[in-house]
């Protein structure tokens, strides 16, 4: 029944032009198209303006792409959960500040009180810290929920006063002073040479993401004839397969690419005995651990938005409350949950934030929370409420970094840095209302 089903699709498409066809079939989603199309325009672009201008392009090398990642992985871990903040239709202006707040208070547990008890360098200080954040973030997020469910008041009015609260606040417990260093297993989480998982690790990963892929395919379209839907043409399928491990099997080869400093490798190898040969001894980053972290982030809230209850009863709050509430969903606890959600996911960012700078200061978060709700809007996530995707998402962190990034390295002005920041979040809102009003 599905075979003849797609083919009466197929016959009441003759008019259709070969692109629209070939997106239907594959059912490849046009905004993601776009968002992949705007990433590559950024990248070259930014890479061609420095070969014009210094005679070398410096965008498109591996360091750069590398720390471009590693880079994204704060924001990208933020921008996951506030998708689901914005298709409930709500908005989270405090994760800047609850990241900072939470790092502070981090960096306090494992500098200036567990050493006292267990002891300085204890293997269970950086789990401990860890789970402290974790724990503050969520009941951070768990309050504002509860403020904006149960007494009633606008989320940008809860959110915009932690913004300021959660600030003033992380000042308050160190007294405005930077603690580092951090704890040295805690410091791996942040990336760098001791902070990847190495060439071997990364193959293996990518190997294991191939077969992902290959399942995710093979178990979508035994579900589409378990339930007689229309099949995809398995040339579709297999190209899909082909496009998704091509890209993953690219990623590693790009990690894999960049190589330890010199300064690191000998260090490295006077410590292990190993003898560095007269070209030298090319050791690969790998995978950055924040990268990894940020690839379990996004499947585990995907699986939570698309495979759990919660994650149906979020879509059904966004798309019409009141339907919602009648229909039996909980819709205040939900959104209690939903902003305790984005709050540990704060503080998980605190972590690879903090880790990364090897410190946690003051300034730890600051105007994160635009680039966070950027990424979202970005990436596909409606302002309206009940649309938003998490790969949508971290493709905008990765943009809106890219973007930093390349200005940074060609010597924009901090001020045009955040024109240009600002202009592109209002591109994104009025693209998205576009898109909506030619949906209906």
């Amino acid at each position: 029944m599905s075979e003849i089903a797609t083919a009466k699709v197929e016959a009441g498409s003759v008019d259709e032009g070969a692109i629209a066809r070939f997106l239907r079939r594959t059912e490849i989603d046009t905004r993601l198209l776009g968002m992949l199309g705007a990433l590559a325009a950024i990248w070259i672009g930014f890479h061609l303006y420095g070969q014009l201008v210094n005679g070398f392009g410096v965008f498109l090398t591996p360091r750069n792409l590398w720390n471009l990642s590693v880079q994204t992985a704060s924001i990208g871990i933020m921008a996951t959960g506030m998708v689901l903040v914005i298709v409930t239709r709500h908005i989270d202006l405090s994760v800047g500040s609850i990241l900072g707040f939470c790092a502070m208070v981090m960096a306090i547990t494992q500098v200036w009180i567990l050493p006292q008890y267990l002891g300085l360098g204890h293997p269970a200080i950086w789990i401990i810290a860890i789970i402290v954040g974790l724990c503050t973030g969520a009941l951070i997020g768990a309050f504002h929920g509860w403020l904006i469910a149960y007494c009633g008041i606008p989320a940008f009015i809860v959110t915009l006063g932690g913004l300021l609260v959660w600030r003033g606040a992380a000042f308050l417990l160190a007294r405005g002073e930077t603690i580092s260093p951090v704890d040295a297993n805690f410091a791996l989480l942040g990336g760098g040479p001791f902070g990847s998982v190495g060439a071997t690790t990364s193959w293996v990963l990518g190997i294991i993401a191939c077969a992902g892929v290959v399942i995710l395919l093979l178990s979508g379209r035994n579900q589409r004839k378990r339930f007689q839907f229309p099949l995809r043409p398995v040339w579709a399928d297999t190209m899909l397969g082909v496009i998704g491990c091509g890209a993953i099997l690219g990623f590693v080869m790009l990690v894999n690419a960049y190589p330890w400093p010199r300064g690191i490798v000998r260090q490295y190898a006077a410590a292990n005995n190993i003898e560095i040969p007269d070209g030298g001894l090319f050791i690969s980053h790998g995978f950055a651990i924040p990268v990894l972290i940020l690839i379990v982030v996004g499947i585990a809230v995907t699986f939570l938005a698309t495979r759990t209850r919660f994650g149906r009863y979020v879509f059904a709050i966004g798309g019409n409350p009141e339907a919602a509430e009648l229909a039996g969903i909980n819709t205040r606890w939900v959104t209690v949950k939903i902003f305790a959600l984005m709050g540990m996911l704060a503080g998980l960012s605190a972590v690879v934030a903090s880790a990364r700078l090897n410190s946690a200061t003051n300034n730890l978060g600051t105007l994160d929370e635009l680039y966070v709700i950027a990424s979202a809007v970005i990436g596909g996530t409606s302002l309206g409420g009940g649309i938003g995707t998490i790969y949508g998402a971290i493709l905008g962190a990765l943009v809106m970094q890219s973007l930093q990034t390349g200005m940074v390295l060609i010597g924009f002005d901090a001020a045009i840095q955040q024109i240009v920041v600002g202009s592109v979040l209002v591109i994104a809102v009025w693209i998205d209302t576009v898109y909506r009003n030619r949906a209906k």
